[in-house]
């Protein structure tokens, strides 16, 4: 009788085990998982950061209108846009915007 419970006691501790080593490897992975997706985020995030603060500062916006040529522009016409689609061997010109 006593080494029937031993025998099931080790039964029992070894499956114990198991599960919780599959739990934690388990675990392990949704952790590595998650700093990953973090490290992706922060990156991206730097970058809207840096894109953010370099085009919209006030200072880089009034040096950009100083510095523009402003008669090598002109102004374009929204009605006056089209748009060129390639099909096979054929251009297809369309207006951008339709008079309805």
């Amino acid at each position: 009788m006593k080494k029937n419970i031993i025998i099931l006691m080790i039964i029992f501790l070894i499956s114990f085990t198991t599960i919780i080593k599959n739990t934690s490897k388990k675990l392990e992975n949704d952790i590595f998982n998650k700093r990953e997706n973090l490290i992706l985020l922060e990156r991206k995030y730097s970058l809207i950061l840096l894109e953010n603060n370099y085009l919209t500062s006030p200072r880089k916006l009034f040096s950009y209108s100083e510095n523009l040529e402003k008669e090598n522009y002109y102004p374009i016409d929204i009605m006056e846009l089209n748009k060129v689609e390639f099909f096979e061997n054929k251009i297809h010109i369309q207006k951008f915007i339709n008079y309805e």
